[in-house]
């Protein structure tokens, strides 16, 4: 079976622009949630979120999208898409990948994916049709927020005429994309792949629906930077994130023969349904369980082999203590061994594309042989006795191989078992 290494990595969080200012700040334990400005909250329950700061509010890690995208351009595109792109061409540029003829743009492939896609687009079309009728509606409202077209933006942009794709699946679609990619580029369909995942539904009709689902954290509304704790006693819902993650994957003999740079390898890709509820996952984290063991084997590895996991880590007061479950059923006695945090805690939880970025945090932790922070761990729940949840400060230690988890509504699951390359 063929194998696949990451060769390339862009990123967009609360955190920043790129890969540096990201992971400089999570590792000190720095926190992108803050109170939202940019639209009415005062009716909503939730008056936080991770949204992607501005050159002007943040100069060394802040975004300004015209240094990235026209602005004739832009109007033509959800902020989904836009974060989709501008990650897309840090990967890409990452990489150092540049077809240079017909048989390789045919060999690269795109599959980018969106939890909920072009929701701020929709929102805002559907209060213009109804003031102002349908001669007003943009004849690129529909390509501006359907999902896809991320992939086709990204495909476009550069001329990759290989698998062009999308995932959606809720909070597990950024895993998914670089799961499947991995595969396609395994079964030999591609040589290299562009992966992963963005969103930016941080909007009031987004901030309401999840508030009406009771998902989200209300308690921090006055204090942002302590809202996201995940197994802490005093969670009380996850917060809105936004942005977006995005990898190059390649064939390995393909990379090696290029001379690219070599970050990690995709060794092991798990995925499972709960089969349970629409929103909660089973109460003994069986669906999660399957999904990281199917990773491991995979992989080939045994769980004394795992280094760390990445976990889905959202801060609500159920799902945290059955993936710990899950986590703990996986390892067992070498509980030990392991060590488990929530970078959710620094960025809020990016939906569809917290999957992609929190497997560019884990690549960076075999990179640098670092684990991230959970930050706002002060009172740990009483189930987390055994477990080493890296509370408040980053852990120096050797990490070979990390699972990352992404658990989403529907029970959709997925793991990806991420390694050193050999």
């Amino acid at each position: 079976m063929r194998r696949v290494v990451v060769t390339g990595l862009g990123i967009l969080t609360p955190l920043g622009l790129g890969v540096d200012i990201n992971w400089k700040r999570l590792i000190s334990g720095f926190v992108g949630i803050n109170k939202i400005k940019n639209f009415d909250v005062s009716d909503l329950p939730c008056k936080i979120a991770g949204q992607i700061p501005t050159k002007n509010d943040d100069p060394e890690g802040g975004l300004n999208i015209d240094d990235w995208i026209e602005p004739r351009e832009y109007k033509r595109i959800d902020r989904f898409i836009a974060y989709g792109l501008i990650s897309s061409s840090e990967a890409v540029k990452d990489s150092g990948w540049k077809p240079q003829n017909e048989h390789q743009r045919n060999r690269t492939g795109v599959i980018l994916g969106s939890g909920i896609g072009g929701l701020e687009t929709i929102s805002n079309t559907t209060e213009l049709l109804n003031s102002k009728g349908p001669r007003k509606v943009s004849p690129f409202f529909i390509p501006s927020a359907l999902i896809n077209l991320l992939s086709g933006q990204v495909s476009i942009k550069y001329g990759f005429k290989g698998p062009n794709h999308s995932v959606v699946t809720a909070c597990s679609t950024g895993a998914h994309a670089i799961g499947d990619a991995s595969r396609i580029i395994r079964y030999g369909d591609a040589d290299v792949m562009i992966a992963g995942g963005a969103e930016a539904a941080c909007c009031r009709i987004g901030m309401a629906g999840f508030s009406a689902a009771r998902a989200l954290s209300t308690n921090f509304n006055d204090d942002p930077k302590s809202s996201s704790r995940p197994w802490d006693q005093n969670r009380d819902g996850f917060v809105m994130g936004e942005g977006a993650g995005v990898v190059v994957l390649e064939e390995r003999e393909h990379a090696v023969a290029r001379g690219a740079k070599i970050y990690a390898e995709i060794k092991g890709y798990g995925l499972s349904g709960d089969a349970h509820h629409i929103t909660a996952p089973a109460d003994n984290g069986d669906g999660g369980f399957r999904a990281m063991l199917s990773a491991i084997n995979d992989a080939g590895i045994n769980n004394s082999d795992l280094h760390y996991i990445n976990a889905h880590g959202t801060s609500t007061p159920l799902g945290d203590m059955i993936e710990l479950k899950a986590i703990g059923r996986l390892l067992n006695e070498r509980l030990h061994n392991t060590s488990i945090s929530s970078t959710k805690s620094a960025t809020g939880h990016l939906l569809g594309a917290a999957g992609a970025i929190e497997a560019i945090y884990s690549i960076l932790s075999i990179v640098n042989n670092i684990v991230p922070p959970t930050n706002n761990l002060i009172n740990p729940d009483n189930e987390t006795e055994g477990f080493d949840l890296v509370p408040l400060k980053s852990k120096k230690r050797i990490v070979k191989n990390v699972l990352s988890n992404s658990f989403g509504f529907g029970g959709t699951n997925a793991s990806l078992l991420i390694g050193s390359l050999d």
